[in-house]
């Protein structure tokens, strides 16, 4: 083992001692036939936003849109070009681009190595950067490698727990709407586990083990709506938020043996989180999904249509496939999920 104590309330080594996968090992055939029993209608649904979406970087600094180019070719570039260039009998025109991707930038997946804390893992008495599962820096968690273009590192960069474990496992099953919009608006709320639990009472919702949960909050709506030109101010004080400060919401979490938690947001919780006393995570659901559970994050997922779909039916329950971009390493990914009814 690479560890001999692991944080409490985790479930480290639950799905073996080299897991990569977390709770998606619980998106089993059993999972994905649940999820194919609520096909009815036949419809499909769309869940990103376009990928240059909220746009600019003000509300996260360090995340720029898509860079969008023509591949090189020949000295120029390689879009509309004629092939009669290369050899006079062709008639063919092609065209090949590139894009400079942030992986979180937009409609997201967060990997495993996303998020990690100090933690005393290996009872040396001193706590390191550890990872889910007791993987750690040393154990190539994270370890850039390659050149530096452009301040970015070619290569591999999270060896272990990257997004490519989670595209393997195909990502489908049972997706289940937890629909905050329909109670609460546009208005802030922090939703601690109380309000959670009244929504899904009054709503009807159940959430059984391996299901993919989803947040409608109608913050997808709000940053559709600035047309890539975000307001920061107005978008930090939009739409109902998760309170990952309440531990009984955490404990939710542990108990309802969710396989991923996914919302129309930027961050599934609350950021920045309630203060709190003394040494903690910034982002505590991250710290106990990501860190404690192995629960992916789903983020800015277009949530809209089928929450007003599903609303509008008296349904809550539908197929959900939304594998990632299979990029080894990767600590995040784009993607473009598709929901079933």
């Amino acid at each position: 083992m690479r560890w001999k104590h692991r944080p409490e309330g985790s479930n480290w080594g639950d799905f073996g001692p080299d897991d990569e996968r977390g709770r998606i090992n619980l998106l089993t055939p059993e999972k994905v036939l649940q999820g194919v029993a609520e096909v009815r209608a036949g419809r499909s649904f769309c869940l990103s936003l376009p990928l240059d979406y909220p746009g600019g970087n003000d509300m996260l600094p360090f995340r720029f849109p898509p860079r969008h180019f023509a591949a090189p070719r020949d000295g120029g570039h390689n879009f509309n070009f004629p092939l009669q260039q290369s050899k006079p009998q062709f008639t063919d025109v092609v065209s090949d681009d590139a894009v400079l991707l942030y992986t979180q930038y937009s409609t997201q997946w967060d990997s495993l190595a996303h998020v990690g804390s100090h933690f005393d893992a290996d009872g040396d008495g001193e706590a390191e950067p550890v990872y889910y599962n007791g993987w750690r820096a040393g154990d190539d968690v994270v370890g850039p490698s390659g050149e530096a273009h452009d301040g970015l590192v070619e290569g591999s960069y999270a060896h272990r727990l990257g997004i490519d474990r989670m595209a393997e496992s195909a990502v489908q099953g049972r997706g289940v709407m937890i629909d905050l919009e329909k109670r609460f608006g546009e208005e802030r709320v922090l939703v601690d586990y109380e309000t959670l639990m009244d929504v899904c009472r009054e709503d009807g919702v159940e959430v059984e083990p391996g299901d993919m949960v989803c947040f409608y909050t109608g913050f997808g709506d709000v940053v559709l709506s600035m047309n890539r030109q975000p307001d920061k101010d107005r978008l930090h004080g939009a739409c109902a938020v998760l309170d990952g400060r309440d531990p009984k919401l955490r404990q939710w979490v542990s108990d309802s043996q969710v396989s991923v938690l996914i919302s129309d947001n930027f961050a599934v919780e609350a950021y920045p989180a309630r203060q709190a006393e003394g040494r903690c995570a910034a982002l505590p659901l991250h710290e106990h999904c990501l860190f404690k559970l192995g629960v992916h994050l789903g983020e800015l997922w277009y949530l809209t249509e089928l929450a007003h779909w599903l609303r509008e039916n008296d349904r809550y329950r539908f197929l959900l496939t939304a594998p990632p971009l299979r990029l080894p390493g990767a600590v995040g990914s784009p993607a473009t999920p598709v929901a079933t009814v």
